[in-house]
């Protein structure tokens, strides 16, 4: 699965800024024409420069049209109907809200029944909104800063002081995690995502001398995999993203869970005694 569109407004258009304003930062964005859009969205390419210069004042339907074909997420929908003059769509809850109980109950059981396996749910800017019980068994050693609420995931794993140390290949895990930060920097100009990946970058990387990390068995050469030594030796995972398909809540677009499963068979074993 795909990691979920995250965005902040920051780098976007002002919720004050006229919607032709929104709608062509959302286009240059995607790197379309406006030739391509009007194709995109079935309508003229005169009307679509009309609407992003101001001279003509979109519909509700044209806002919805333009949004989804420009792939923006939720939360900035809501944006570009407000800029438009027309009221929210999507709502924003919090996951404990009462509405959202069979979501939140969905994510519990993807979190327990992974185990004895590492999963954990976080939100658009990486921050852990819930976990199994066996993820804080490998945060240990933290420095306890880096495990008060509300803790970045990121950050804890490659903060000098965090997981950095302590992972087998960090060369290797760090520029992975700094691609997928950056992609989704690209795709939704989200200056709290931008500023953490400049602080990741900006993190001294250290040679891991405690352990030579292992080839990451069958998958080696398929996957990155995320390399942790513990007292029962390096563990190699695999990972994966789990999100809604159909959310119509900002809150579940983008939520995601992160589940790792071992990528051999003594990581199995290890996790299965680590589990009991």
């Amino acid at each position: 699965m795909t990691p979920p569109a995250q965005t902040s407004p920051s780098l976007a258009p002002g919720a004050r800024e006229p919607f032709g304003a929104h709608l062509r930062h959302w286009r240059q964005r995607r790197h379309l024409s406006q030739l391509d859009l009007a194709h995109e969205a079935e309508v003229s390419t005169r009307h679509l420069s009309y609407v992003e210069t101001g001279r003509a004042a979109p519909s509700r339907e044209m806002v919805l049209r333009l949004a989804e074909r420009l792939g923006v997420p939720l939360r900035e929908r809501n944006a570009l109907l407000v800029a438009a003059g027309f009221a929210p769509m999507y709502r924003q809850r919090a996951l404990d809200d009462p509405a959202l109980a069979a979501a939140r109950q969905a994510v519990e059981l993807v979190l327990k029944g992974h185990e004895p396996y590492p999963a954990l749910a976080i939100d658009r800017h990486w921050q852990l909104v819930a976990a199994n019980r066996i993820v804080p068994l490998l945060m240990a050693g933290a420095a306890p800063e880096l495990l008060e609420l509300p803790i970045n995931v990121l950050r804890l794993s490659l903060h000098p002081q965090g997981l950095a140390p302590r992972i087998a290949n960090l060369a290797q895990w760090r520029l992975h995690l700094l691609e997928r930060l950056q992609q989704q920097v690209a795709a939704t100009g989200d200056a709290t995502l931008q500023a953490l990946h400049d602080e990741l970058a900006a993190y001294p990387v250290a040679d891991a001398g405690h352990a030579v990390p292992r080839a990451g068995g069958e998958l080696a050469g398929v996957v990155v995999p995320f390399q942790l030594a513990t007292p029962a030796g390096v563990l190699s995972f695999i990972s994966t993203t789990t999100i809604f398909g159909t959310p119509v809540d900002v809150t579940l677009q983008e939520l995601a869970v992160e589940s790792f499963f071992p990528a051999d068979a003594a990581t199995a074993t290890a996790l299965a005694s680590l589990g009991t």
